[in-house]
């Protein structure tokens, strides 16, 4: 299988990756994600603490990355990044990454009246 680090990397030089919790956060809301990562080493640890919920909420596969230094590199930046989202997937589209996607797309899921927002069973 391949990492996390190999599918962004790919999907940097053939597809479409954002980069950083801002604009991470954007094609998270606006759909656009296929997929994203965000990095464990983060400090503080608030920065990223929304990015799994909302992924969660739409849908969208979240994987965790242990160094942001990595992921900066995967990305194609010089500097640490703490989030990246893959746009497209462009010649990365592994066996992983379709496994995720579909794995996710067949979460249990149940609607809270009040709040409109939805959250897997346990």
């Amino acid at each position: 299988m391949a990492s996390i680090y190999e599918i962004i990397e790919k999907a940097r030089k053939s597809g479409k990756v954002e980069k950083g919790t801002n604009e991470v956060t954007k094609a998270i809301e606006r759909g656009t994600a296929k997929m994203v990562a965000y990095a464990t080493d983060v400090e503080p640890k608030e920065i990223v603490q929304h990015i799994p919920l909302l992924c969660k909420e739409k849908n969208i596969p979240c994987e965790e990355a242990d160094s942001k230094e990595k992921l900066g590199i995967a990305a194609g930046i010089g500097v640490p990044t703490s989030s990246v989202a893959v746009i497209d997937f462009g010649d990365g589209k592994t066996e992983r990454t379709t496994e995720r996607t579909e794995r996710v797309g067949r979460m249990p899921r149940e609607r809270f009246a009040r709040t409109g927002r939805t959250r897997e069973r346990r």
